[in-house]
This record gives structure tokens, C-alpha cells and sequence, in this order.
């Protein structure tokens, strides 16, 4: 698929501000300073459209971007050390609230990077998704930071991390952009799902002439 439109909608800071759209809704996550708003530029074929701060855990906000057939939300970080016990809890049950309504979530993008062992906060965040059924892709960003053979590796430590298969994680880079046509796939997926007979279903005999 293509993308040719992407703007900011709007920010919500709890529950009674999340967006409920008839498009479909596709989520962002991922640990403070994994490179959500450089994935989310890089969607969008744009430098700007989501601000990449140097500073991690400024994100705390539900950022909505309308993408034309979709609209995505960018997340707040989570893991970020340096906040109070009071505002991680505020980020925590934001998430929660956001994840509450399964049935406005097509599908989530769970960020990991390349570089390091998921943390326990990541394997927390993709152990939520598995619980609550809520359909969702790993992707392991910053892979233009290692070389090749450094990648197969990493994505192989990634995959034993969270008890997946290693074809089941995309490796991006929003510097190369690498990784972005299998993403976009993905997405295209979520869109326009393939048709699925029913079970029981045959088709038609020609028996011809009796």
C-alpha cells in the first residue's frame, strides 16, 4: 500500500478523549525514547509530522494522526525512570483505559530496540497484548545501528525474549528505512483482511448433462 495523506488530529489525555472512529484505529507503543515518533515520520514519508524529542518521556498524551485509511495513535512511553511513582502510575492506567475498548483497536505496533534485550516493561507490554487478544506486530527499531550478521542475532534474542518466532519481528531503521515495506503490508492487512470462507462451505459440483 501507499500512503498519501498524513496530519495530526488531535492529543487526549484520558479515556473521555480517545478517539472512536469508523476507520480503523492502529496503535503505537513502545519504551520512552525507542523511536515511536521517528516509526510514525517515517509511515507518513515526513520529517515532522509526529515531534521526536530528545528528551525521553515527554509523550504523555494518546497523539492521534489521520493516515486516509487509517487513523494511528502514537502512545505514551512507558519505562522511563526519571518520572515520579505517581506519573508512572498515571501512564500506566492511561494505557489501560486506552487497551479497555479491544473492539476500536484493529491492530498495535509494539516497539522494541534493535540493540538490547527487550525490558521487563516491554515483555510486560507484549504479554498484555497476548492476554487480551489484541492483534499485534513487534517491531525492533534503530537496525541501521548493527551490522547484518549483529541484526540476525539480536532479532534472534528478541524472538527468545518474547517466545516468538523470529520471522515474527520486523527490523527497521526510520534513518534507511528498512523495514518499511513490510510494515506497510502489515498495515494493508489490517485494512482490507482477506476474505475467509466459512467452514462447511463447498464449492458447487458442474455435474453436467444426466
Amino acid at each position: 500500500m501507499k500512503i498519501t495523506k498524513a496530519e495530526f488530529i488531535t492529543s487526549a489525555a484520558g479515556k473521555n478523549q480517545f478517539l472512536a472512529a469508523e476507520k480503523p484505529i492502529i496503535a503505537v507503543c513502545g519504551r520512552s525514547n525507542v523511536g515511536k515518533s521517528s516509526f510514525i515520520n517515517m509511515l507518513a514519508g515526513r520529517k515532522k509530522l509526529a515531534r521526536v524529542s530528545q528528551q525521553p518521556g515527554r509523550t504523555r498524551l494518546v497523539n492521534y494522526f489521520d493516515f486516509g485509511a487509517f487513523i494511528l495513535a502514537d502512545l505514551p512511553g512507558y519505562g522511563y525512570a526519571r518520572v515520579s511513582k505517581q506519573e508512572k502510575a498515571k501512564w500506566a492506567k492511561m494505557l489501560d483505559d486506552f487497551f479497555a475498548d479491544k473492539g476500536n483497536i484493529a491492530h498495535v505496533f509494539s516497539l522494541c530496540d534493535i540493540r538490547h534485550e527487550p525490558t521487563a516493561d516491554d515483555k510486560t507490554m507484549v504479554g498484555y497484548l497476548y492476554y487480551n487478544l489484541i492483534p499485534f506486530t513487534i517491531v525492533a527499531t534503530k537496525a541501521d545501528k548493527l551490522s547484518r550478521a549483529q541484526t540476525d542475532k539480536s532479532l534472534a534474542s528478541i524472538a527468545a525474549a518474547y517466545k516468538c518466532g523470529k520471522g515474527d519481528i520486523i527490523a527497521s531503521s526510520s534513518v534507511t528505512r528498512k523495514g518499511l515495506d513490510e510494515v506497510l503490508s502489515v498495515i494493508e492487512r489490517v485494512i482490507n483482511p482477506p476474505l475467509i470462507e466459512e467452514e462447511g462451505e463447498e464449492e458447487p459440483v458442474d455435474e453436467g448433462e444426466n
